[in-house]
């Protein structure tokens, strides 16, 4: 297999699909359920246009009545909002100098695809953490926010009674929230204190729990002057489409210096549900630092139907 070149073994048939696939199985954020796929959203993140609206239904509010023989109900209006997502557009290239070891593999396209699959995985982990920066930056967001860190005597610190208390930031909703994501250093706390609790899976790989929520170890997550992020979630709090470039796929070849190119492209939407995005994109789709701005999002959504809790804590 040493001569074997890119295009020899990619076909973009077979690879995009297969890599937007590997993608979903590899990221922990997925299987666990925090981010749900939804084919209505890939639908909208094919659809064109930089923002994706997403009418919703306000929930039914007022006091009932009293029924009486002489009077009629008045009736309500039931009211619409508009949610608003963004369309991420975002793409790498790799030289074959890059991808030396997966060429030299026994199936070239599948090495190849996990190490893309992978790579994106990554970033969409990254991107949502900033994403969670900024959204929880709006100005009305500040409910679901918990913050100890300015505490003493040990009340700054995470434990089971400061979770209880993040988790008490949705009322009688908090049993919504089934996982976290934490820096590795709070998990490792966490697993000195014998807090992290280990449970093997159907298939018998360890997952990892505290105080009964899936836990998710994620380095992204801020950490500032020793005060450390931890994000609560509920089911299917985050949203992905997966979208369809024009070209999702490109080999190439430099010739004159012997390397061959792989050129990956996607569009998708991520986005916690419920908080919208409000901002104007420098270019044709937001970078990081833009998604990390508080300016950029408004909550939307009634406070307890938006699935996620921010809790900032020391070690």
């Amino acid at each position: 297999m040493a001569n074997t070149r890119i295009a020899d073994v990619i076909v973009p048939e077979v690879f995009n699909p297969y890599v937007v696939q590997r993608t979903m199985e590899l990221s922990a954020l997925y299987q666990s359920g925090i981010i749900s796929h939804n084919p209505e959203l890939d639908a909208l993140a094919s659809s064109g246009g930089k923002t994706i609206n997403m009418p919703y239904w306000e929930d039914l509010n007022g006091d009932d009545e009293v029924l009486s023989d002489s009077g009629a109900l008045t009736p309500q209006k039931i009211t619409a909002g508009q949610d608003v997502a963004v369309l991420l557009m975002r793409g790498k290239a790799w030289s074959a100098n890059d991808l030396a070891k997966a060429l030299s593999g026994s199936d070239p396209m599948k090495a190849i695809g996990d190490l893309t699959a992978s790579y994106w995985t990554r970033m969409m982990q990254k991107t949502l953490i900033n994403l969670l920066n900024g959204a929880f930056g709006a100005g009305n967001m500040t409910s679901k926010i918990l913050d100890i860190s300015g505490k003493t005597g040990g009340a700054e610190k995470i434990e089971g009674a400061s979770f209880i208390d993040a988790l008490q930031l949705m009322g009688d909703a908090k049993e919504l929230l089934t996982a976290t994501v934490m820096h590795s250093a709070t998990e490792a706390q966490l697993r000195k204190n014998n807090l992290i609790e280990t449970i093997p899976d159907s298939e018998g790989r360890p997952i990892k729990y505290f105080m009964e929520k899936r836990v998710i170890v994620d380095d992204g997550c801020p950490v500032k002057t020793g005060k450390y992020t931890t994000y609560l979630f509920g089911q299917g709090a985050i949203g992905l489409g997966n979208g369809n470039p024009p070209v999702p796929t490109e080999t190439d070849r430099d010739s004159l210096a012997g390397d061959d190119i792989l050129i990956n492209r996607k569009h998708y939407i991520l986005h916690p549900r419920g908080i919208k995005w409000r901002g104007t994109a420098a270019g044709s789709s937001p970078s990081n630092v833009e998604l990390a701005t508080g300016s950029n999002w408004v909550r939307v959504y009634e406070e307890k139907a938006i699935r996620i809790v921010k809790f900032v804590h020391k070690l």
